[in-house]
């Protein structure tokens, strides 16, 4: 029996997040990302640091699964269920993204443009990076959580916080995408 690999449809991912929704919502738990980043700097004792972190992690520690499945099933994922083809652009974007100086994928994840060595190793790069960084982290804890907690998990519950925060996202990152990165990518 041959096994042939390859994408699979978004309506098999998007019925098990659905599942896995209910199921949280089943036995009151929320989902998010950013809460499990939370939940292992208690267990590391951030707490002696910042009352942010003073919680009883042993009641989110259910929560690490997440964390473990995502890592485990993108390793899964990519070494035995893709056939190695790699990521496929629509030829619009990639002609989008060289005029920005960013590199077709050509099978990679990510474009060395954003995310090779010499790019962390250069000022522009490393600058770039940080100042992201610290935008997704003080954004996602003004935000009471992640876009995966809000999108997923919010919504789900119905939450109209929830609703407010995914649409900013969904505005910062159209502003991102066709204002800011070519600013950003233009300039020396």
């Amino acid at each position: 029996m041959e096994i042939i690999y390859g994408t699979w449809h978004w309506s098999v991912s998007g019925f098990l997040i659905g599942m896995t929704m209910l199921i949280l919502i089943y036995f009151g738990k929320s989902f998010g990302m950013s809460s499990n980043l939370r939940t292992l700097c208690s267990m590391a004792g951030a707490g002696k640091f910042s009352d942010f972190f003073k919680m009883d992690w042993r009641e989110q520690k259910w929560s690490l699964a997440v964390v473990l499945g995502a890592l485990v099933g993108g390793f899964i994922a990519y070494h035995f269920l893709s056939n190695g083809s790699g990521v496929n652009l629509n030829p619009d974007t990639i002609t989008q993204l060289q005029l920005l100086g960013i590199d077709a994928p050509n099978g990679k994840l990510l474009p060395d443009a954003l995310f090779s060595m010499e790019t962390l190793q250069s000022p522009k790069g490393f600058t770039i990076l940080m100042i992201g960084g610290l935008l997704i982290g003080f954004g996602t804890r003004y935000a009471g959580g992640c876009t995966s907690g809000h999108a997923i998990s919010g919504l789900s519950n119905l939450q109209l916080p929830s609703l407010v925060a995914v649409i900013g996202f969904f505005i910062g990152g159209i502003l991102m995408a066709h204002f800011l990165l070519p600013i950003i990518f233009k300039t020396a």
